[in-house]
């Protein structure tokens, strides 16, 4: 039997301020817990004895482990429908501080990245959804762009929400959480910035780059002013409908059109 300590231990992980606190975060199901197993430092894992059986632990890096009922599964898990386990993981170093001898190259956490011509970045400008987010990783994953920018604005990618919506893309896509003006003012001022607004250039009559940054932004103002600034090429995806229609697409929508023209275009 699981302690009550260990319980309301987990359930605090659902908010922001305990899970920088602890360090932690939370994910559930076998797909996204076996994935996040191979790359992320677990704390603690607890399953079903079915799915605990199964499990290499010779393999995996030692933690606490703990063989549950569905029924403590179902007072711990943050989901309508447990899933057979539920682990938690130490939370990679997703800070930022700007500015290197090279400009092209910002040391994020203990592993720089270089802004060079083979790489294609997502950037988020205050997303606020944790769906979208989750998903954005997700697509980020699927086009192979290992590396989203976050705004300090933009959604906790570690809300149990996102994790889950990202289907165990978060083990392998980077989440970097820096502001995104002094970045953008770092880069050399030929380095392609393409922002995604309601005037710009038709993104299906537009040349595109292989590398650069996407920048996404907020679900209801879009990119904020002061990030526009920085962009280098305005892009926008053409409504076809006539007359009445809607005024926008939803971030995730535009990210997985605009990702897939960018992959398009360069192949």
């Amino acid at each position: 039997m699981i302690s009550r300590n260990l319980i309301k231990y987990i359930r605090s992980l659902e908010l922001k301020k305990n899970r920088k606190k602890e360090n932690a975060f939370v994910a559930e199901g076998p797909k996204i817990v076996e994935e996040l197993l191979q790359r992320f430092q677990p704390l603690k894992v607890l399953g079903e004895a079915s799915w605990m059986d199964r499990q290499p632990w010779d393999s995996i890096t030692p933690c606490e482990r703990y063989t549950v009922t569905h029924g403590e599964l179902e007072r711990i898990s943050f989901l309508q429908h447990p899933q057979q386990v539920l682990a938690v993981f130490a939370m990679p170093d997703t800070t930022a501080p700007v500015g290197t001898a090279d400009v092209r190259t910002v040391a994020f956490g203990t592993t720089p990245v270089v802004f060079d011509d083979s790489q294609l970045y997502i950037a988020l400008d205050g997303v606020q959804d944790p769906g979208n987010l989750g998903t954005i990783i997700r697509i980020a994953d699927w086009y192979g762009i290992q590396t989203i920018l976050c705004s300090e604005t933009t959604a906790d990618a570690y809300n149990p929400k996102v994790v889950q919506a990202t289907m165990g893309s978060i083990a392998r896509v980077r989440l970097i959480y820096t502001p995104l003006l002094p970045l953008f003012s770092s880069l050399p001022k030929d380095y392609p910035i393409y922002g995604t607004l309601l005037h710009g250039e038709n993104i299906y009559a537009t040349p595109l780059t292989r590398h650069g940054i996407i920048v996404m932004g907020n679900e209801g103002n879009g990119i904020a002013e002061e990030t526009q600034r920085h962009i280098t090429r305005r892009l926008t995806i053409p409504r076809f409908s006539t007359g009445e229609g809607p005024e926008s697409l939803n971030v995730a929508i535009a990210t997985a059109i605009v990702c897939s023209e960018f992959r398009r275009s360069s192949t």
